[in-house]
């Protein structure tokens, strides 16, 4: 684990990721709330593509907890079986569908608390959920983060609640809102976990990883 990066260090490489990718995006398709946190919660153990893929005539016939309390849980399976553990997930979507509708009165809660409360939605799920769609700067902590994280100094953590801390506490203000979607991107296409391509990074130079590629 590298030690964490001072302010200004961390200064500068937002300010590079922001140069690069101004206002970057979730790479998961939805069309509302609901949509929003069922691709999150599918995409445990998945790829962005693999849910895309499975959702898309999903969500044109069920973009509410309601629709999807209607579709029920084998119609909800045959969408997604093309997914990793898709049986517990449908079962998951139905589960928390009728919480939402029960409880919510069929909207989705923007309180952490309220969306992990809801079956097959973890701590990442929630704030991917309440950045994305709500704008709070919360941060979705997953391997890419936790790797980037821990290779280069920007947000050094032993498991990833520590490393969303990391964020929180020295990420400047004025980038926490992207910071999670940069490390997600910069973690996918070239920090990755095997190869990094190093010789391709923007913030080479300021990275503590000892083992570059360049």
């Amino acid at each position: 684990m590298a030690k964490q990066l001072d302010y200004q260090t961390l200064r500068e490489i937002f300010t590079r990721f922001k140069n690069s990718e101004p206002e970057p995006k979730g790479e998961l398709n939805h069309t509302n709330a609901y949509t929003l946190v069922v691709a999150v919660a599918l995409s445990a153990q998945a790829t962005d593509a693999g849910v895309n893929k499975a959702t898309k005539k999903l969500f044109q016939i069920a973009d509410t907890p309601e629709k999807m309390l209607a579709l029920g849980e084998e119609g909800v399976t045959e969408h997604i079986k093309t997914i990793g553990l898709y049986r517990q997930k449908a079962k998951n979507v139905i589960k928390a569908a009728r919480i939402l509708v029960d409880d919510y009165g069929g909207e989705v809660p923007c309180s952490r608390a309220a969306l992990e409360s809801l079956p097959g939605v973890g701590r990442k799920t929630a704030n991917v959920v309440l950045n994305m769609w709500w704008g709070h700067p919360a941060q979705a902590v997953d391997t890419h983060i936790f790797r980037v994280g821990n290779r280069s100094g920007i947000c050094p953590g032993k498991d990833v609640v520590a490393t969303e801390r990391a964020i929180e506490d020295h990420i400047p203000v004025d980038f926490q809102h992207h910071a999670h979607h940069w490390l997600i991107l910069h973690g996918r296409y070239i920090c990755v976990a095997r190869k990094p391509k190093c010789k391709a990074c923007i913030i080479n130079d300021l990275c503590q990883f000892e083992e570059k590629t360049v």
